[in-house]
Parts: structure tokens; C-alpha cells; sequence
């Protein structure tokens, strides 16, 4: 089979520009009718990019209009290095391996043109496109309108000057990048959309890519990743922060977002086909979902908990879950600190008597925070971090926990959960959702509370009994309450709201707010959206709740295949001896394992046949096989 040799485009598809209207608004940054003129010159670049007119009437109409100089074309060479397409940029490395076959044949003009190619390895010899006329002084005073490039159908005539041998592959966003096919100096033309889509471009295009892992994976050039990212899809439920969307964006997947949690069989539904999905606490992943789920790499659940997911359904499936255990935390000690200080003063009912018109100023059942005693339950990093605030405003510290951890400050752990809860003024609950802890706090718990105290929960809904709960501050026994999780909650903001607490005074509800300040939903968004990226892209676990962990960096000169397999005896010695037999060199090996399953990981450093990948997927036990690079 002939060598693919890639023709390329610049404006539009190596940079996310049009080089000359970026020259455009440099030139005319002074000029009183600036933003009329430069709106007729995009759209006399828009009307060349369709077809509408020809590449040298588009060229004149434009350049008649513009005083450029030499330090505008510097500036721009800076600006468009700023914006090579984020693919590109991505695969610096790949296209450098390729650029013996890659061609950048362009209308725009090789003054910018030339230094923007060399950031990615494609020499100037393998660059044609138009030239700008300078005079003396440094100022474009015309263009070479004999250039093919400057002339109807010239981009053809360029490419077939060039005697390329091999299968041409014309790639670009425009209908002039189109006419090197239809004039038969191409074999194929590629409708490059990564930037902008036109209609009637990918309408006559042979193939549709949107990003450079795609073409170097259709066309099994050097460094072509073993599936493209474009190709692969991100789903993100529950309104996650936008910038995790961008993030994966950035590094080349499709994402879909929904701003609510998807009832069951319309996740089942949504999730064929897509690779990768995102999370938060509402959201049910059963193992009903997970094997409809045809794709599906990797889970991440954008907050601490990881209950909502079936987790031993993902691990026998080879699914990778991960979470954010800690980027939340100061968020809900936040809350439950202004929440004690709220229940403790009785704001609640203050502010519920104001808004109804009246006026009501009493210290009569309002405290202060200082000397109180604060019991926490569960002192992980939620429970420990609030234990040193609540300490620096004066209240003293006990802590109950099943694991034995150290205290922090002068907090005290108690004997039991009874005594917690018989010395505590105000109790606080911070403790995992796993099913042994439903109702941890019935009708006997509070029961042992004292007259009067506070009760706290930003854990998980079912930890506490909301119905003893009701009766208890109904009763007077405790004085009040605040709850930011429940049994069952909306799947959306539409849905009604309904508990047992509503219209009890000094009964303070919040919507499962505990971790929703900008600053925790940012950092949830970005550090889930890298674990994600880093199971893909190399194969880590690191961070994943339900399969062995293992920290892999990208090896860029390697073949990486991932095994995933129940642990069993034999497995690893299956593996290398299929490697062995056919003589390939391990680089580098690494094997995790717990009570289920087990991860081998091997870099190899030579080309491998699809017959090696089937011993290697047929291995007793194995659950997925992923080869990378």
C-alpha cells in the first residue's frame, strides 16, 4: 500500500484562526470605523471559505482595505502560535515524528505561516502559500497575484506542483481545500472540524475528523493513539462544574452535559457508547446500568462518596472509579460551623419572623459557641478539620470514631458513642455512607442527647432517623436541628421536596449544599476530570476506589498494554511467557492486586501483531484488555 502523505491547511485547522483577519484587527486597532470594517472582512473570509466567491477576489477585497506592516505580522505570528488548535498542540510530538509526509498548503501568506509551522516540526520546503509585497519601508503593498495560491482552484494546481508520490490526503475546513480533490490532485479530502464546521464542506467530504488523533489514527500514521479521544464521548450529569467539562474538552473528548441526575432506564440508555462518565451523589450506577454500558472506561464521581455506584458491578467489569475525597472538605466545615453558630442564636427563627413582618429582638434561648461542647462524629478529614475550627472559637472537642485516629488541638476522644452524645451541646455527624451506618442516629441515640443540645448532619441521608429526629425537637428534648442530606432527594430542582423537619422551628434545611461553594465544585471539577484523563491516557488507577491502584506516567516510546484480570494464580506468568514466545522486550512491569482483581501493566518496546493482542485478551481470567500507543 502506497505511503499516506497528508496535505494540510493552516487558517481554521492547524491555528483556531484565520490568520489575515487577525491581521485585520491589528491594523485597523486605530482606524474610527474599525468594527464595521472588520465585521465585512470576516465575512468576506466566510463567503471564500464556502465557495461563495474566489480565493482572489477574497484575497484583493481584503488586503485593498488593510495598512500592514511588518510588526503587525510579527504580532500575529506571536498571537497564532498562542492558538494552534489544541490537538495539535496535543500531538507536537506525533506530527514531528510525521512531518516527512505532511504538507501545509495554504491561501494565507508564508510570512506567518512558516514560523506557526515550525512550532510543530514541518519545514519550510514543505510549506506553500501566498506572498505579501513589502516596500522599502516595511509595508505590504501587494501580494504576488500570480501565484497559483492567489487564483481560483489554485490550491490543486499548488499540490500537484509538489510530485507528491503516494496516497494524498487533502485535510482542511474550507471548499478551496475541497477543489485539490476535485480537480484530481488528491485522492481523498478530509473535512478537518476541530475549530469550525461547515456544512457544506463536510457535506463533500470523503471522511469527517475533529482533531489530529483521529487522522493519525484512520490513516495508522507513527503515533497514532490506539483509539482517538474525538471518537470517545464524556458524560457529565448533575450540573458539574464547567470547567471539568473544559478540561476534557481541552484534551480532545466529546461532552455531553445535563444539569439533573437521569432516572435508571434513562441512564441505561444514555450510556451506550459513551466512555466516560461523570457524577455526583445522586445519580444510581447499577450493575444493571454498567453492563449497558458498552464503552464505559472509567467513572468519576464529582464529590466524597462513592455509595451511588455498584462498585463490585464496575471492579467485574473493569470499570475504574474515582473520587474527591478531600477537595470539599472545607466547604461542609464551613457550613457546619455557621450552622452551629446559626441553631446556637436562633437566628433561623429570627430571620422567619422579620420576613414575615414582625419584630422580635430577645436573647431568650441564644448561646454562644464558646465553652460549649462539641461532639463530632467520625473524625476523618471532615470531622478533624472542623474539630480545629470549632476549638479556635472556644468550644471544647469530643470525638467519636470506629478507627483509631489521633486527635487534633486538645480535642478529647470519647469512651463511647454514648458518652459523646450524653456530654455533648452540640453533636455533629460526619461519618461514611456504607449501609452499616443507616440510622446510626435513631429514637435511642437521641434519647441520650442532652436536654436542650444541637444536632448536625452533612454526612449521608440515612444516617440519621429524620422521624425520631422530628418527634425528638418537637418534644423540646432537643433544641434544634440542621440537615443538609436525606433519604430521598430530588433528582432535580423541579422535583417537589418533601421530610418530616419542615415548619419545626429552629429546624435549619439546606439542599445537599454542604460541598457546593465555587471554590470545591472548581476543584472537584478539575481533579476528577485529571483522573479521568490519566486512567485513558496512561492507564493509572491511582485515586480509583474499586481496583488496585497504580501510578503510571505517560511513555510516549512505548506500546502500554493493560490487563485486567481477577486474581488468580498464573496470570502473570501467562502474560510474559505470550511475550516471551514472541520476542518482545518488556521495558517496564507493574502488578497490583487486591482481594478480586488484579492490574498488570507492561511497556513494550516493539511493534506488536493483533495476534498477540488476542493471546494476550484470551489469558485465563481476564477481565479488559487496552493496548496504548
Amino acid at each position: 500500500m502506497p505511503d499516506t502523505i497528508i496535505v494540510l491547511d493552516f487558517d481554521s485547522t492547524i491555528v483556531a484562526a484565520e490568520g489575515l483577519d487577525e491581521i485585520a484587527k491589528l491594523s485597523l486597532a486605530d482606524d474610527a470605523d474599525r468594527e464595521r470594517k472588520i465585521l465585512a472582512i470576516e465575512g468576506i473570509t466566510r463567503d471564500g471559505m464556502e465557495g461563495r466567491i474566489g480565493i482572489d477576489e477574497s484575497l484583493s477585497r481584503r488586503l485593498d482595505q488593510l495598512h500592514i506592516t511588518r510588526a503587525h505580522v510579527a504580532a500575529v505570528v506571536k498571537l497564532l502560535k498562542a492558538r494552534l488548535a489544541p490537538s495539535f498542540r496535543r500531538n507536537k510530538a506525533a506530527i514531528k515524528k510525521n512531518a516527512s509526509r505532511i504538507y501545509v498548503v495554504s491561501s494565507g501568506f508564508r510570512d506567518y505561516v512558516v514560523p506557526v509551522c515550525a512550532e510543530l516540526g514541518i519545514a519550510p520546503d514543505h510549506i506553500v502559500a501566498n506572498d505579501l509585497v513589502w516596500n522599502k519601508d516595511g509595508v505590504v503593498i501587494n501580494y504576488d497575484r500570480k501565484s497559483p495560491l492567489a487564483k481560483p482552484r489554485g490550491k490543486a494546481d499548488a499540490v500537484r506542483a509538489l510530485k507528491l508520490k503516494g496516497r494524498i490526503v487533502a485535510v482542511g475546513d474550507g471548499a478551496t481545500d475541497c477543489e485539490i480533490r476535485d480537480h484530481g490532485a488528491a485522492h481523498e479530502f478530509v473535512a478537518y472540524c476541530e475549530n469550525i464546521e461547515r456544512e457544506n464542506v463536510v457535506a463533500r467530504a470523503d471522511r469527517v475528523v475533529r482533531s489530529v488523533d483521529e487522522l493519525l489514527w484512520i490513516y495508522d500514521l507513527p503515533g497514532a493513539p490506539s483509539y482517538p479521544k474525538s471518537r470517545m464521548v464524556a458524560l457529565l450529569l448533575e450540573n458539574i462544574h464547567a470547567d471539568a467539562a473544559e478540561r476534557l474538552r481541552e484534551e480532545g473528548y466529546k461532552v455531553e452535559t445535563l444539569s439533573d441526575a437521569l432516572p435508571h432506564e434513562e441512564l441505561t440508555r444514555a450510556l451506550r457508547g459513551v466512555s466516560l462518565l461523570g457524577i455526583r451523589s445522586k445519580t444510581q450506577v447499577s450493575a444493571a446500568t454498567l453492563a449497558a454500558a458498552d464503552r464505559l472506561l472509567a467513572i468519576g464521581c464529582f464529590c466524597i462518596g462513592t455509595e451511588q455506584v455498584d462498585l463490585a458491578a464496575a471492579s467485574a467489569r473493569g470499570v475504574a472509579v474515582f473520587n474527591a475525597p478531600y477537595s470539599n472538605t472545607r466547604s461542609v466545615v464551613e457550613l457546619a460551623i455557621g450552622e452551629i453558630v446559626m441553631l446556637l442564636r436562633r437566628a433561623v427563627e429570627s430571620d422567619r419572623v422579620l420576613h414575615a413582618g414582625a419584630w422580635r429582638k430577645s436573647a431568650q434561648g441564644c448561646r454562644e459557641m464558646r465553652g460549649k461542647t462539641l461532639g463530632i462524629i467520625g473524625y476523618g478529614h471532615i470531622g478533624s478539620q472542623l474539630s480545629v475550627l470549632a476549638e479556635a472559637m472556644g468550644m471544647q472537642v469530643l470525638y467519636h470514631d470506629s478507627a483509631q485516629v489521633m486527635p487534633l488541638g486538645n480535642a478529647r476522644k470519647a469512651k463511647s458513642l454514648s458518652d459523646l452524645l450524653s456530654k455533648s451541646d452540640v453533636v455533629s455527624v460526619h461519618v461514611d455512607g456504607r449501609r452499616e451506618n443507616t440510622h446510626l442516629i435513631s429514637e435511642r441515640e437521641l434519647k441520650k442527647m442532652r436536654a436542650g443540645a444541637l444536632l448536625v448532619n452533612l454526612s449521608r441521608g440515612h444516617i440519621v432517623d429524620l422521624d425520631a429526629l422530628a418527634r425528638s425537637v418537637r418534644s423540646g428534648h432537643l433544641g434544634g436541628a440542621a440537615v443538609d442530606v436525606f433519604p430521598v432527594e430530588p433528582n432535580s430542582n423541579k422535583e417537589p421536596f418533601d421530610c418530616p423537619l419542615r415548619g419545626i422551628p429552629n429546624v435549619l434545611l439546606t439542599a445537599h449544599i454542604g460541598g457546593s461553594t465555587a471554590e470545591a465544585q472548581q476543584g472537584i471539577g478539575m481533579f476528577v476530570a485529571d483522573r479521568l484523563i490519566e486512567s485513558v491516557n496512561a492507564g493509572s488507577t491511582a485515586g480509583s476506589v474499586n481496583l488496585p491502584n497504580i501510578a503510571l506516567p505517560p511513555t510516549p516510546r512505548a506500546h502500554r498494554f493493560l490487563h485486567l484480570h481477577r486474581n488468580q494464580p498464573g496470570v502473570l506468568a501467562q502474560i510474559n511467557s505470550i511475550l516471551a514466545r514472541r520476542k518482545i522486550n518488556i521495558l517496564g512491569q507493574s502488578l497490583r492486586t487486591d482481594d478480586a482483581t488484579g492490574y498488570v501493566v507492561t511497556d513494550v518496546n516493539k511493534t506488536y501483531d493483533d495476534a498477540v493482542v488476542d493471546e494476550l485478551r484470551a489469558v485465563s481470567g481476564t477481565i479488559r484488555f487496552r493496548v496504548l500507543y
